[in-house]
């Protein structure tokens, strides 16, 4: 089963892409500009969700690897 028909692996892609593209964002600006359209446009969205809602998403990660631990 691919992780699209899974929730709970899709939420865990989900939740990875976020942190990803967070972290490429503060790190080297360039490769995720907001200018750009199509998929790099839905990792500028993703990293801009990470930016304004890090302490959820920091929640998130940690009650998924919970979740995934137990």
């Amino acid at each position: 089963m691919t992780a699209l028909f899974h929730f709970q692996s899709l939420l865990l892609v989900v939740l990875l892409v976020i942190c990803t593209c967070t972290y490429i964002r503060a790190t080297a600006p360039a490769l995720v500009d907001r200018n750009r359209k199509g998929m790099l446009g839905v990792f500028f969205k993703a990293a801009r969700i990470g930016e304004r809602l890090s302490p959820y998403c920091s929640l998130a990660c940690v009650a998924m690897a919970v979740y995934i631990v137990t």
